[in-house]
């Protein structure tokens, strides 16, 4: 009863106990009437436990203990013999059984093992509540035909359960398959390449444009494709169905633009090794093309900023010379003016050079909390939006008009103040008209620069097509007036 392979084999038959079972309740209905007893059932006996899988007469019962079962004497029994007991009453190893001494009462009891690969699993036995004296060879026989036709049932229904358990993990596994593909925008195809047909999932479908449903062909799909890259298509297609080579390209699609990358291989030849099936998956790759394509062009941009930015730093540097011929002056000058470019160049990387806010661009001279904490300032101006060589050169002017307004004008006297105010003209052109008015300092000596870059300033505009400054230096202070043309908004 213990035997481990028995045990391993019976695994796969027993957790269905009281399941109803047609075939096994026609099987023990039928043993019943050949043997004419009031009960019969087909067994399966565990260690511990036998469960009834037909119970032909005895109700709801659905099992009993192996203890008391009186098929673990026939599966105990050598070869596949039979075991029959004629009175229970006059037999030792059932004199006392439960199912004997109480209901119902077993005088008679005559089982034939189950053999399922080679173990015995349970029986088909009948049970009487009369004695018998003797039973007939040929009943014994069918018993035994009857116990092989329920142990061929209990095989077929074992492997109808494993292919039922791999068919739902199979479409377990498409549906998996299925959503990966779709969450990965992967479109599947498989080629006939005798019919021309494509087999191929929605997305694909999507992916060039084609209809819905219907069979699709390959001339649709080569239709599909930009004209100026069908020809890398058909080469590709080609290559793989002569050489055996991968299929690799990538295309566009004609409707819409959208770039594709596509990958395949013959999965199958016949015998002369002529390619009958073709399978592959295609990608959208449009998203990495543009990022490399805006790649490009940032590094287009950034190369040509890094000119610009030697160019300036170079000009910047010959005129703080001239201004301060000094060495430790020139450090001075030269390191805030070369700051305030670098200051300005993060702003722009921050952002993909794409522009910089006029805020930022006061907040890198004044200080971040110059709105809400003015120190002896006044900032007038709705905020907006500076293209890199205006926030560039607009960073300069303000670098050298607050340090020259720390040094010599407004900002040098406890009661000096610096205004700053600006608006956005339309008309005739668009552009900022930035003005930089400062009062209550010492008295500006007329014509006199008190260390200003004035130079500097009117140049570092000079990227800026029809962009102007006007400086002037007023006994009340220092005046600067800021033009810079604008882009168009956007409609």
């Amino acid at each position: 009863m213990d035997d481990q392979q028995r045990l391993k084999a019976l695994s796969a038959f027993e957790g269905h106990e009281g399941e109803p079972d047609v075939d096994f309740d026609r099987l023990s209905r039928a043993v019943a009437h050949i043997f004419e007893t009031e009960f019969a059932l087909v067994t399966v006996v565990g260690a511990e436990r036998q469960s009834f899988r037909a119970c032909f007469g005895m109700g709801d019962m659905t099992g009993t203990s192996t203890e008391t079962s009186f098929c673990a004497h026939t599966i105990s029994l050598p070869d596949d013999d039979a075991l029959v007991v004629l009175d229970t009453h006059q037999d030792d190893r059932f004199r006392d059984n439960s199912l004997v001494t109480t209901w119902p009462f077993i005088r008679f009891y005559a089982g034939a093992p189950i053999v399922v690969k080679g173990q015995k699993i349970g029986s088909l036995c009948v049970l009487s509540t009369t004695p018998r004296e003797k039973v007939d060879p040929q009943m014994l026989a069918q018993l035994g035909d009857l116990a092989g036709i329920a142990a061929a049932l209990f095989a077929l229904k074992d492997e109808a359960r494993v292919r039922a358990r791999t068919a739902a993990a199979l479409m377990r596994e498409e549906w998996r398959h299925a959503l990966t593909l779709e969450a990965g925008k992967v479109g599947s195809w498989v080629w006939d390449i005798r019919t021309g047909e494509i087999a191929c999932n929605e997305t694909f479908r999507r992916m060039y444009d084609l209809p819905e449903t219907g069979v699709i062909l390959m001339e649709q799909v080569l239709e599909a494709t930009h004209p100026v890259d069908r020809a890398v298509v058909e080469a590709g297609i080609a290559a793989s169905l002569s050489d055996g080579v991968d299929y690799n390209a990538e295309a566009r699609v004609a409707r819409t633009g959208r770039w594709l990358t596509m990958r395949g291989r013959v999965y199958q030849r016949d015998t002369e090794g002529k390619p009958l099936i073709m399978m592959g998956a295609s990608t959208d790759i449009s998203e990495s093309k543009h990022t490399a394509e805006q790649t490009r062009l940032l590094l287009r941009e950034l190369n040509h900023r890094v000119k610009n930015t030697l160019a300036m730093i170079q000009s910047v540097a010959r005129q703080t010379i001239r201004q301060n011929p000094d060495p430790q002056e020139f450090i001075d000058a030269f390191s805030g003016r070369l700051r305030t470019i670098s200051e300005a160049h993060v702003l722009l990387a921050d952002r993909d050079w794409s522009g910089v806010q006029l805020y930022e661009v006061i907040a890198a001279q004044l200080g971040p909390n110059f709105l809400s904490q003015p120190d002896h300032a006044e900032v007038v101006g709705d905020d907006i939006m500076l293209p890199a060589d205006h926030a560039l050169g607009l960073g300069l002017i303000l670098h050298e008009l607050t340090t020259n307004a720390h040094r010599y004008g407004a900002w040098s006297s406890e009661d000096g103040v610096v205004s700053i105010s600006w608006d956005v003209k339309t008309t005739p052109v668009r552009g900022l008209a930035l003005k930089w008015r400062e009062r209550g300092g010492p008295e500006v000596a007329e014509k006199q620069e008190y260390g200003l870059g004035a130079r500097l300033i009117e140049r570092s505009l000079a990227k800026v097509l029809d962009s102007a400054v006007t400086l002037q230096f007023r006994p009340e202070g220092v005046t600067a007036d800021v033009w810079l043309p604008l882009p168009v908004e956007a409609a």
